[in-house]
Formats: C-alpha cells, sequence, structure tokens
C-alpha cells in the first residue's frame, strides 16, 4: 500500500490481499438477517419505572438498545455528522499531519484497529479523540474544518449528559441505588472514535471491524442513517440493525458486565462495509477513570452465586485489551475468578 489511509484512495479494482479474511471469518452476506426486535426505549415517557424495566430486558437479553426522545438536540447530531464527513473530505496532506498508529496518543487518526499487531487489516479509517476534561484536549484536535472544535465539543457535552443518565437508570435496573455504577467508575473518561469505512471494492471478503466487544463501561454510537452496517451476535446468529431515526444506539461495555456480575452481557458486534457508498458512524465511549477499581456489586454476588470476576482497575483491563488482537477470545475471560 502507498499510503497509510482508505480515505486517502485506494484503487477500487479489487481488495488488497492484506484486507481479505479466510474463507472461514468471512461476514457471509448472502446469509445476513435483519434484526426485527431491536429494543427501542423512549426517554421521554414519564412513567420512569416502565423505563427501568425495559432497560433491565434489554440489557439481561440483547445487551444493547436504542433510545429516541434521549434529549440530544437534532441540530447537534446533524452538525456532527456534516462536519464529520468534511473531515474525512480534506486532502490527504491535512489528514495525515494527525496520523498515528499509537494507541496512547489522546488525539490521532489512524486505520484499521491495530495495525502494528494484527494479521489482517479491516476496512475503517477513524478519529480518535479524548473528549473529557474538554479544556484540556480540544487544543489537539483538528482546526479543519474551521468549525470542527466546536461543533465536536458541544455534541460531546450533550452526549455525556445522556451517558450519566443512562447510567443512573441501569443502576436501578440492577436494583442498585441510582449513583452506584457513576460514583464506582469515578471521574468518567470520554473517548470518541469518527469512523469512516469507504465504499469497497469486495465487502464480502473482509469487515469494517469484526467482532467484538467494547473494553470501557458504555457506548453511545451515532449511525448513519442512510447506510446501515452494524451487525450484533444474539443467540449465535448475526444480525443487521438498521438505522432508527433520531436515535442513538447504546451498547454495554465490558466494565458493567463486571460490575453487573455478568448478569448484563457485554454485546458481540462488528461493522460490515459496501461496495457502492461509505459510511459513517460516531462512536462515544465512556470509560472508569483509570485508578477505578471495577468489581462485581456486592448485592449481585449474594444468592450462593459469588462473584464471577476478580477486582481489577481500569488501566490495567485497558492495557491488556490493547495488547491483543480485536477479535480475540473475550477479554473479561482473562479477569474471572
Amino acid at each position: 500500500m502507498d499510503t497509510k489511509l482508505l480515505s486517502c484512495g485506494i484503487p477500487a479494482s479489487g481488495l488488497p490481499e492484506s484486507y481479505v479474511r479466510p474463507e472461514s471469518e468471512r461476514p457471509r452476506l448472502s446469509e445476513l438477517l435483519e434484526y426485527e426486535n431491536v429494543p427501542v426505549i423512549d426517554l421521554g415517557c414519564e412513567d420512569k419505572s416502565h423505563i427501568v424495566q425495559q432497560i433491565y430486558v434489554a440489557c439481561m437479553n440483547y445487551g444493547f438498545f436504542q433510545v429516541i426522545n434521549h434529549g440530544v438536540p437534532k441540530e447537534a447530531v446533524e452538525r456532527m455528522l456534516r462536519v464529520a464527513r468534511d473531515f474525512f473530505g480534506l486532502p490527504e496532506e491535512e489528514k495525515m499531519k494527525l496520523y498515528s498508529d499509537d494507541p496512547r496518543k489522546t488525539t490521532r487518526l489512524s486505520t484499521s484497529f491495530n495495525v502494528k499487531k494484527e494479521k489482517v487489516h479491516n476496512w475503517r479509517d477513524y478519529l480518535r479523540l479524548h473528549c473529557h476534561p474538554l479544556h484540556k484536549y480540544v487544543p489537539e484536535w483538528p482546526s479543519n474544518p474551521p468549525s470542527f472544535k466546536e461543533t465536536v465539543s458541544d455534541y460531546c457535552v450533550q452526549v455525556r449528559e445522556l451517558g450519566f443518565r443512562l447510567r443512573e437508570l441501569i443502576s436501578e435496573s440492577l436494583g442498585l441505588q441510582k449513583d452506584y455504577i457513576n460514583n464506582v467508575l469515578g471521574e468518567q473518561g470520554q473517548h470518541m472514535a469518527v469512523n469512516y469505512y469507504p465504499p469497497c471494492p469486495e465487502p464480502g471478503l473482509t469487515y469494517g471491524l469484526p467482532a467484538h466487544t467494547d473494553p470501557n463501561a458504555l457506548t453511545i454510537l451515532l449511525q448513519d442513517l442512510q447506510v446501515a452496517g452494524l451487525q450484533v451476535l444474539k443467540d449465535g446468529k448475526w444480525l443487521a440493525v438498521n438505522p432508527h431515526p433520531e436515535a442513538f444506539v447504546v451498547n454495554i461495555g465490558d466494565q458493567l458486565q463486571a460490575l453487573s456480575n455478568g448478569r448484563y452481557k457485554s454485546v458481540w458486534h462488528r461493522a460490515i462495509v459496501n461496495s457502492d457508498k461509505a459510511r459513517m458512524s460516531i462512536a462515544s465511549f465512556f470509560c472508569p477513570q483509570d485508578h477505578a477499581l471495577i468489581s462485581p456489586a456486592k448485592p449481585l454476588t449474594e444468592e450462593g452465586c459469588g462473584a464471577v470476576y476478580r477486582d481489577f482497575t481500569y488501566a490495567e483491563y485497558y492495557d491488556t485489551f490493547w495488547s491483543r488482537n480485536l477479535d480475540q477470545e473475550h477479554c473479561l475471560e482473562l479477569f474471572k475468578n
């Protein structure tokens, strides 16, 4: 490859060999099924107990759900998507100023997942941003497009408020005090991945992202309404989660699986690519502070089941996650008692 970024232009005559998955690991697009019963939760409902019950069912049985009437203004969402597209449309030399394959960098543009370690690459470019506290990280962010810093800052603040509210509802759905999860996670970090999946010449041979769970606590995903690509694993089958107008997808991450003592499952998900259209998605990740001690909530270890997971810090978990390939066994398995 002459370029490090797909968005800088790779000839579309055929898929480069470094992206081709072994036959047994390919997405089998002809067998794809649509997810017909995706949980959609209306956060504008006046009956809070009904919302909490819906979240309980979704987290127990699915590991994810979608939310509508979530309080994030439609205009903020539209501006975020627009500035993301504008960024990936910049000239190559402008984007490459931010390129890095070092996962420790707090602002970086990169490709695939972990190009230093993986054997097969993924058909994705992404801009990774640390987002909290804003005053610390915004100076590192791109200055081009000119509206980038202001637009993304506003979006980050809005989505952070939604994240706190969701974690309170998830706490209550587990029978815990509403502040329990937020208190355990501490001064939570917030990261963003602005994902760009270019048109792919042979989408049946590769992934945008292969099957994985998220290492953080909670993910709030903004999907491209025009191009589907998200799939989740349910009962051994990969099902397409089509974009829902004005909704966010909310994923349970590994830290909430551990805190819930395994009651709530960190959902396995992946992204496929499209031969005709580019796709955008914007994932906001909410993470415990590095020294937060993650352990199953004591009320959930009673009734003879004990603690499924040992105590660990988030820093320990995150280092372990980034030392592996994305499509290896679930990282949380390494932290079981």
